[in-house]
């Protein structure tokens, strides 16, 4: 098995989570089977979640932590996001670490453009895995939402970027879990750290 360089975001904003379970079953799998893991808690950035302002004309300077996770997403040839979903959507700070650190000139840029007419993507090179948990069932996420989340996060932040393929895990019924489904949840997340996926 070939070995990755793995970046793995923790993106639920409390300390204790099914999320940070799941990301760390994911990391110590990982790690076992030879890959080169980072991990990041979003509970441990301290930054301004705002991005303020209109278009990219003046940017924010970059808290020290969003340079960190900029170095990180560098490095990596491999990023697992793990999230829940909440309101239909993101959390609030995961989307303001991607509207600050996401930047351009960095992550995409907007004076080349690919064939699409899109901003030319610049992370390409790199693959991903999100690993979503929901209240919501997974067939009323496609007939009702038409898996809005999931397209946003494979097509608008990550494949708009260059990230890709992206693979979505979808856990639901997340807040009702009982321990046997959760420890099932956290040994699928440990299988996909073992293989890289």
């Amino acid at each position: 098995m070939t070995t990755k360089r793995i970046l793995i975001l923790n993106g639920h904003p409390a300390e204790t989570s099914l999320s940070k379970s799941l990301a760390q079953a994911y990391s110590a799998a990982a790690k076992a089977a030879g890959h080169d893991v980072r991990t990041t808690h979003l509970h441990d950035m301290e930054f301004d979640a705002d991005f303020g302002g209109a278009g990219y004309v003046q940017i924010k300077p970059l808290e020290p932590v969003l340079k960190t996770f900029q170095e990180d997403v560098t490095w990596a040839e491999h990023i697992v996001l793990v999230t829940p979903m909440w309101w239909g959507g993101l959390p609030a700070k995961l989307k303001g670490l991607f509207d600050r650190a996401f930047l351009p000139g960095w992550a995409f840029d907007p004076r080349n453009r690919a064939k699409s007419g899109l901003p030319a993507p610049m992370l390409g090179g790199r693959t991903g895995r999100t690993i979503m948990t929901s209240d919501t069932p997974g067939f009323f996420f496609w007939l009702l939402y038409r898996n809005a989340l999931i397209r946003q996060i494979k097509s608008q932040i990550f494949h708009f970027v260059g990230i890709k393929p992206m693979k979505v895990t979808h856990f639901s019924g997340a807040s009702k879990a009982d321990s046997a489904t959760a420890t099932k949840w956290i040994e699928t997340a440990a299988s996909l750290g073992r293989q890289g996926a």
